[in-house]
């Protein structure tokens, strides 16, 4: 045996490596976390199936799959991206892990990107699983692919800004209240479930600029009608994650 064999080499881990620990830790919480799995998988599961065999919203000419299956999409994006994140960070930082973690090797920066990551793996998981149900139930999606992959990535920033925000600004217990009352509200009012065009035209008008209505309208435009890219919905999906992000980076409190 060579000498130095056991020399101790002291040093941080390389950042790509820390990053990949750390969003693997963070999936594997929040696929633990019953509360949030019922809010991530279940619920929007369980609203495909229901609406798309139970004639309750009246979603127009055609099978009423094809209209719920992109709208329940932008919803477990908004779920995992917006409330799912806003609620673990908040009740995170009220518990000082945030701060403890901020003063680990891991940089802050890496541990946004991780979390960012983290979010994004339970999306595809989400995605896999609502798509195959939605096949289930007769679902025909069309379109162009890439402009799905679009509408999902800024849906998916939009959202993950406006949760870091609020968990960085607001108490645990009012980051609690106020994202599933967000979260509520966007479900019935954002174009999800309902159309748009069940609303007062000034009512709509002020709905389609927000992101659940954009990302919703955007990847049914693409899936249930074989749009080409739709760049009015992405620029407001933009905008939002210019905002949302912008303001988190500004304003979020680690302590």
């Amino acid at each position: 045996m060579s000498a130095g064999t056991y020399t101790p080499r002291p040093g941080a881990a390389p950042v790509g490596r820390m990053i990949a620990a750390q969003a693997a830790f963070e999936t594997k919480m929040l696929l633990r976390n019953g509360e949030q799995l019922l809010l991530t998988v279940i619920i929007p599961s369980l609203l495909l199936v229901l609406f798309s065999t139970v004639d309750v919203v009246d979603t127009g000419s055609g099978e009423p799959v094809d209209f719920l299956a992109p709208g329940v999409l932008a919803l477990a994006v908004m779920s995992t991206a917006f409330t799912g994140q806003a609620i673990a960070t908040g009740f995170e930082r009220r518990y000082g892990v945030l701060k403890r973690l901020g003063a680990s090797p891991l940089p802050r920066w890496a541990l946004m990107a991780a979390k960012t990551l983290s979010v994004l793996v339970t999306e595809v998981l989400q995605i896999v699983l609502l798509t195959v149900i939605a096949f289930g139930l007769g679902w025909s999606p069309h379109g162009n692919p890439f402009a799905v992959l679009l509408l999902l990535v800024l849906g998916t920033a939009a959202f993950s800004g406006l949760g870091l925000l609020m968990a960085g600004t607001l108490k645990a217990e009012a980051t609690l209240a106020a994202a599933n009352l967000v979260f509520l509200l966007l479900l019935v009012g954002g174009g999800v479930i309902v159309p748009l065009d069940r609303f007062p035209d000034a009512v709509a008008s002020v709905l389609a600029l927000l992101p659940i209505s954009a990302l919703s309208d955007g990847l049914r435009d693409v899936l249930q009608h074989g749009a080409g890219v739709p760049w009015g919905d992405l620029g407001i999906l933009a905008l939002w994650a210019v905002l949302g992000l912008g303001a988190a980076a500004r304003l979020f409190r680690w302590e």
